[in-house]
């Protein structure tokens, strides 16, 4: 089932979230439909409080390239336990911030540890998209936005825009 995708400015988006402390089968019913929610947005991630749900799940699928099969990953509690020391700066948006893109640096390459909707540990690398994606999204488990990288005019200009967004949406 699709979900609405909340909109900064909001609370929520800007809360810590708790940890999953059990494997549920409504937090595996969650992490599908954060999927479909991701894939029909599109997007190429999507973080359990963008859905209005302050827990510690993110869903992500950076495979882009045609006739190249899905990876869609499922991290619950996910991690960063090591981050090189070389960056990459990727051009990010943000399915809460629909339409507007900035350039973010972050470590080219990170290691996570997290655990998949069965239960199962994954400790694994990741480097390029899918490095700047995962970490995109732990960002929002912490309650942080791609915008708080940037500078203070350009982000009160951003969320000016989402906020006259909504204005309009409400009107709708």
């Amino acid at each position: 089932m699709k979900r609405p995708i909340l909109i900064h400015p909001d609370p929520r988006l800007k809360k810590v979230c708790a940890p999953v402390t059990e494997i549920t089968d409504d937090l595996r019913r969650l992490s599908q439909d954060m999927l479909e929610t991701m894939y029909d947005a599109p997007g190429i991630g999507l973080a359990a409080p963008q859905v209005g749900v302050l827990t510690r799940l993110i869903v992500l699928d950076c495979v882009k390239a045609e006739g190249e099969a899905p990876r869609p990953l499922v991290m619950i509690n996910p991690e960063v336990v090591a981050a090189s020391d070389e960056t990459n700066v990727y051009e990010e948006g943000c399915l809460s911030i629909p339409e507007q893109f900035a350039e973010v640096t972050r470590p080219a390459e990170v290691e996570l540890r997290w655990t998949d909707a069965e239960g199962a540990e994954h400790r694994e690398g990741f480097g390029g998209l899918w490095a700047t994606c995962v970490q995109h999204e732990i960002d929002h488990l912490n309650g942080k936005l791609f915008i708080d990288y940037l500078g203070a005019m350009r982000r009160q200009m951003i969320t000016r825009r989402m906020v006259k967004l909504k204005r309009e949406q409400a009107r709708a």
